[in-house]
């Protein structure tokens, strides 16, 4: 009981620092190059394992929830990020309005990533071709 405790704690806090950072993971030039990674396995896991298991799967919330469900909390949310809300604050949220802003802030950060990820590339070689041999 003790080891799913300590593991529910883990998924709990590395989800939160997952989604930390798909979130924010753009605004460094250092992380952007893994900030593009974490938001192109999310949105595979989002769409493309969401094809077999439904639309936003992700195996980090399966696995989170069937440890929950061993520690005897049931009745889980189908948003993580809805959990996340309600588990540190004391709201209680519309699960649709959830997901909305989760689409679009994730949205965001992939849009801002890739144009961020493209300029940090384009760079070095733009100012190759402009140098003086």
């Amino acid at each position: 009981m003790l080891g799913l405790k300590i593991l529910d704690q883990f998924f709990i806090y590395f989800h939160l620092v997952l989604t930390l950072f798909n979130t924010l993971g753009w605004a460094w030039r250092k992380t952007r190059s893994i900030h593009l990674i974490t938001v192109g396995l999310t949105a595979f896991s989002w769409l493309g394992l969401g094809i077999w298991y439904g639309l936003g799967y992700c195996p980090l919330t399966h696995w989170h929830w069937l440890v929950r469900e061993r520690l005897g909390h049931g009745d889980m949310p189908a948003s993580y990020i809805e959990f996340m809300i309600e588990y540190f604050t004391p709201l209680d949220v519309d699960s649709q309005m959830v997901d909305g802003w989760v689409g679009g802030v994730f949205t965001l950060a992939v849009v801002l990533s890739l144009i961020l990820n493209y300029r940090d590339w384009r760079r070095p070689r733009l100012q190759s071709e402009n140098s003086i041999p």
